[in-house]
């Protein structure tokens, strides 16, 4: 019955997935779970579920998922099941993944992120952020709830908090066999915080994908002092393709290298500099921040 959805996915892995050798790991996985009957009389969501599962077992790579929706997953002619319109108008609904902008007491600047929308339609919204929150003395950035997003919106954001061009991140795509550079931006718009003041980032174990690209960048140059606990670990960005029609794959084809580290937090998470429960993260913050500046 799931035959030719499987089949699809599998094709799918063997043309885009980072790793062509892991690959074909998962392949045989799913094709032998499918002839022993696991997934017979499955819904799709179930089905999903379970797909996931079994294709994490080979290298527990978090972005490699099966994913159910409930709105139909439109036939594009496209291999990618992408619809930018309708992505752009969630996350208007979302205030593009800003959760909230403050000036706390002391003149110390907050502001919390629940995603990292594509650039293309978030910088307007983020440079009126960053440009409330340039001349607060020091500044956390909340990322305890953020599942992640777009790596040019990560360097945007850091593209505030050097003073001089800083190599951020490279990720390397498998589909073209190319490796692409990401820096912080030449020139912003409206004031920078500066690579100077004091920059805290919160962290928890659901903090995921870009928002660990984010964490990550600013520990590994020695910009952010990182409060929480040990992030999700994904570090293989991706693309979705249609399966069926409530069934879409996310495959990763490409991997995060940071220039620094020369690797990056696939598997292991970021690891905060000051290790403490995530609830706890935002007072331990704020109380380093005030000795900080005082």
């Amino acid at each position: 019955m799931r035959e030719r959805e499987l089949e699809l996915l599998c094709s799918q892995l063997a043309s885009y997935y980072v790793f062509p050798d892991v690959a074909d790991e998962v392949a045989k996985v799913l094709r032998a779970r499918h002839a022993e009957g696991v997934y017979s009389g499955l819904d799709d969501q179930g089905f999903a579920k379970l797909v996931t599962e079994d294709m994490q077992t080979v290298n527990g790579d978090k972005h490699l998922r099966l994913l159910h929706s409930e709105e139909e997953v439109p036939e594009t002619g496209e291999d990618e099941a992408w619809d930018p319109e309708e992505y752009r108008r969630a996350a208007e609904q979302d205030a593009f993944g800003i959760r909230r902008v403050e000036r706390l007491e002391g003149n110390i600047g907050l502001l919390e992120l629940s995603l990292l929308h594509p650039a293309e339609f978030a910088t307007p919204a983020f440079i009126a952020a960053m440009t409330i929150l340039a001349h607060t003395k020091a500044l956390i950035i909340d990322l305890r709830e953020n599942g992640g997003g777009d790596p040019n919106t990560v360097a945007l954001v850091c593209s505030y908090l050097f003073d001089e061009p800083v190599h951020l991140n490279d990720i390397y795509n498998r589909p073209d066999d190319s490796t692409r550079q990401f820096w912080t931006l030449p020139h912003v718009p409206g004031p920078k915080f500066g690579g100077t003041k004091p920059v805290y980032v919160l962290t928890s174990a659901r903090t995921f994908s870009g928002a660990e690209e984010l964490s990550y960048d600013l520990q590994q140059n020695g910009r952010a002092t990182l409060v929480g606990e040990t992030t999700k670990g994904g570090a293989h960005p991706g693309s979705r393709y249609r399966v069926g029609p409530h069934l879409k794959s996310s495959i990763p084809n490409g991997r995060a290298v940071n220039p620094v580290s020369g690797t990056n937090w696939e598997g292991v998470g970021v690891v905060p500099d000051i290790a403490v429960p995530a609830g706890e993260a935002f007072d331990v913050a704020y109380e380093k921040a005030v000795a900080a500046i005082a």
